[in-house]
């Protein structure tokens, strides 16, 4: 018969091989494992902005085009990250078709804002900086769309799925896209 001791040292043993395997697995999967797709929305509580609302932004001429977009974003918003080749390909469209402002808000300071912008080459026409609370945004990315009036026509929040992207570009340079 064992001794009580080493039973117990065997199970003491046991249980931190047990231990030692779960977190190496754990770690592996958590650094190591697949990447897997952000969810399609911004963060927890994000909402779209009720069409017919007013955006709120001083000295922006709303009437200076038909259509501005209205991009909410954030330096440290993993989600504005991963939609920089839809932000790219937006730009790009808008280049070749006149009609469409866009205007980048941004918490961060100006300066960072545009050099953020111009790292991942997507050209805007203004740089605002502003709380999101003071554009009426729960989260970032949201991509607002505005009338000449200053007016919300559709507004979008989050990682956009495919055909949600092409809702946007739909909307802001028409179905013929």
């Amino acid at each position: 018969m064992k001794n009580p001791h080493q039973t117990l040292q065997t199970a003491a043993n046991i249980a931190i091989i047990v231990v030692a395997v779960v977190l190496a697995g754990v770690f592996f999967t958590r650094y190591f494992g697949p990447a897997s797709a952000p969810p399609p929305v911004a963060a927890a509580g994000s909402r779209e902005i009720e069409e017919g609302a007013k955006v709120q932004l001083a000295d922006i001429d709303w009437r200076g085009s038909d259509k501005t977009l209205v991009m909410v974003l954030s330096t440290t918003c993993r989600y504005c990250t991963a939609s920089i080749p839809f932000y790219q390909k937006l730009a790009q469209q808008r280049s070749e078709r006149a009609g469409l402002k866009l205007v980048a808000v941004m918490p961060q300071g100006i300066q960072e804002s545009r050099e953020y912008l111009s790292k991942h080459g997507i050209p805007v026409d203004e740089v605002r900086q502003a709380a999101l609370d003071e554009v009426n945004v729960s989260g970032t990315p949201t991509l607002i769309e505005v009338d000449r009036s200053g007016t919300v026509v559709r507004s979008w929040v989050g990682k956009l799925p495919p055909e949600k992207e092409s809702e946007v570009i739909n909307s802001v340079f028409g179905p013929s896209n």
